[in-house]
């Protein structure tokens, strides 16, 4: 990519549809496939295999597996190379996250240790903390923990924050009160990065070690899922941290939070993909070999549909998360990431996607959560005994839509953002709405003539889905104005065409290039991005309706939906054809057919 023709944040709203622009796992270097496979071989070879002693919780077990994973360098990837780490592109960190996502409750231990419990270090600490505690962080010897959450605070963490610090009387300590809960990694953290607010006002970061005075945790959480790893509260009574200690600057807590939340966000949605990747695999496994009525019941119609539409979504989550990742790497093209200020810049280049990784949060945790749900009822009654994995993928899913800010806070964060961003004047989007009506009106489609070129339907449904999308955003504006705030179920909608309409077109552009460049199984890319677009449209017509019809009445409210129903008018296909090739394919290879 270039920086010349890089999109902002939020701005594929408003540009035309650049296949070129767009990053797909059919980009990987062979590094990158490297790095996915050796990964792979380490949750299959290594991780599955001590999955009852991880269920357990049996601490040693896992202590020995981070360490493993550290000698692999896959919990480095982040890490500048001076500190202990690999130093490698975005790209090849979601290359490692994406299969740990299938490694049960060891992701969790995992993903919070190498995303929230170092980055904040990476990006925000001083050289001495990088020093002291990035290569223990890097290698496994320590495990890292995050502490925001607190009793009552629920999802307005920082406003809601109660835990204090305040400076001892020589000036060489912060002394902090408070509790925290839900603590990812809690009862066997060594390290752990805690918010607190200095003198009861400034929210700011501190690094706090296990052997803090003043610091104990509290007893395991009973939890639906994820049982194999930790969650503690964690108690400050008079913890005694050394000013040193402080991360950033005083009063500096809502950048890191935010930040790091941004960056868990997409790693989320990766992690997601993985498990979805595992649960379909487990699914096609188990339809081949169960027989019912003298046949396998991979078989029936009515599997092999469920088998079909989990690989289509599957691939759509994964299209939109590596495209995310290749627009944040693309901003920091050039920069070298050796250098002193690179963590800085890597910082805003994710800030820059925040819009994009709240995308990738939101789709990916309910793609997984579709998948493990027809894993469980391809099953059938096996599916909901703890003698099958089924029923481990479907508790543990659940928790991804909680992680990371819940999906109706990422769902409110997406249209809220981008309309502070309109404001700021850094995405024109009332200058793409000015006139649209007009262009909606003269546009006939049926009129089109887009040749013969295999997807060229599919890139201008793309081009009307952001249009629809645009229109019906610009409709609840100017209705409601700055008390749009207020209107939660409106801006929830507009989140929804939003989000289906950058994966779509992370779809409909990863089948292109893979179309235009020749790629291995272009077919399949090819049914896949048609048959998500076909879901997608239907979708926005619903929510479009919906919207249009609570904000307007009378000729005015016809009026915008008959210019919906223009802007989304859809020629269908033959999608029981095409789910039948495709889960043909899925069937065959036993998997996932395009990894």
């Amino acid at each position: 990519m270039s920086n010349k023709t890089q999109p902002k944040g939020g701005e594929f709203l408003l540009r035309e549809l650049e296949p070129d622009l767009c990053f797909t796992p059919e980009d990987f270097t062979d590094e990158h496939r490297m790095i996915k496979e050796t990964t792979q071989q380490f949750v299959d070879n290594e991780v599955l295999p001590r999955l009852k002693e991880i269920e357990a919780k049996d601490e040693s077990v896992v202590r020995s597996l981070m360490r493993q994973a550290g000698e692999l360098g896959l919990l480095g990837t982040d890490v500048p190379e001076e500190f202990g780490g690999l130093g490698l592109d975005k790209v090849s960190t979601a290359c490692v996250t994406e299969p740990m996502g299938n490694a049960a409750s060891f992701a969790v231990v995992h993903g919070a240790h190498t995303g929230i419990g170092t980055l904040p270090i990476v990006y925000y600490g001083s050289r001495e903390l990088k020093e002291k505690y990035l290569p223990g962080l890097a290698s496994g010897e320590f495990i890292g923990a995050y502490c925001l959450t607190e009793p009552g605070a629920g999802s307005d963490a920082i406003g809601g924050c109660r835990t204090k610090a305040v400076l001892s009387e020589d000036g060489k300590h912060y002394i902090l009160n408070g509790e925290k809960i839900f603590i990812t990694n809690g009862g066997w953290a060594d390290t752990y990065i805690v918010f607190a607010k200095i003198d009861g006002t400034d929210f700011s970061a501190f690094v706090l070690e296990r052997s803090t005075p003043g610091l104990s945790t509290g007893a395991e959480e009973k939890k639906m899922g994820i049982h194999g790893s930790s969650t503690t509260p964690v108690v400050l009574e008079d913890a005694k941290v050394p000013v040193e200690n402080l991360l950033y600057e005083r009063g500096k807590g809502p950048a890191i939070a935010m930040n790091v939340l941004n960056i868990g966000r997409y790693k989320l949605g990766c992690a997601a993909v993985g498990g979805a990747k595992g649960a379909l695999k487990t699914s096609v496994e188990y339809a081949k070999g169960r027989v019912q009525f003298g046949k396998a019941i991979s078989e029936f119609g009515a599997i092999r549909e469920k088998l079909a539409t989990m690989a289509y979504r599957i691939y759509a989550a994964e299209s939109g998360i590596y495209r995310t990742v290749g627009l944040i790497e693309a901003a920091l093209e050039g920069v070298d990431r050796a250098a002193e200020d690179y963590p800085a810049k890597a910082s805003a280049a994710i800030r820059e996607y925040a819009i994009e990784c709240s995308i990738d949060k939101v789709h990916g945790s309910e793609v997984l959560d579709y998948v493990v749900d027809e894993c469980v009822q391809i099953h059938g009654g096996y599916g909901y005994s703890a003698e099958f994995p089924a029923e481990r993928y479907y508790r543990d899913a659940r928790i991804n839509r909680i992680f990371e800010g819940t999906n109706e806070i990422n769902r409110l964060t997406i249209p809220g953002e981008m309309l502070k961003r309109a404001m700021k004047g850094a995405l024109p989007l009332v200058a793409a709405a000015q006139g649209l009506m007009d262009e909606i009106m003269e546009y006939s489609p049926l009129a089109l003539d887009l040749g013969d070129e295999p997807l060229a339907y599919q890139a201008h449904m793309v081009q009307m889905m952001k249009k629809a999308t645009l229109m019906v955003a610009a409709v609840a504006v100017q209705k409601f104005m700055n008390k749009i705030i207020n209107e939660q179920e409106v801006l929830m909608r507009v989140a929804d065409m939003i989000i289906e309409t950058f994966v779509t077109e992370a779809v409909v552009a990863r089948a292109l290039k893979a179309t235009s460049a020749g790629a291995a199984k272009v077919e399949l890319h090819q049914i896949m991005a048609q048959l998500y677009l076909d879901e997608a449209v239907g979708k926005l017509q619903r929510w479009g309706n919906e919207v249009l019809a609570y904000v307007a009445q009378g000729d005015e409210g016809r009026l915008q939906a008959m210019a919906l129903r223009k802007l989304l008018k859809y020629q269908g296909l033959d999608s029981i054809s095409m789910r039948r090739r495709l889960a043909e394919a899925v069937i065959d290879l036993g998997r996932y057919p395009l990894d």
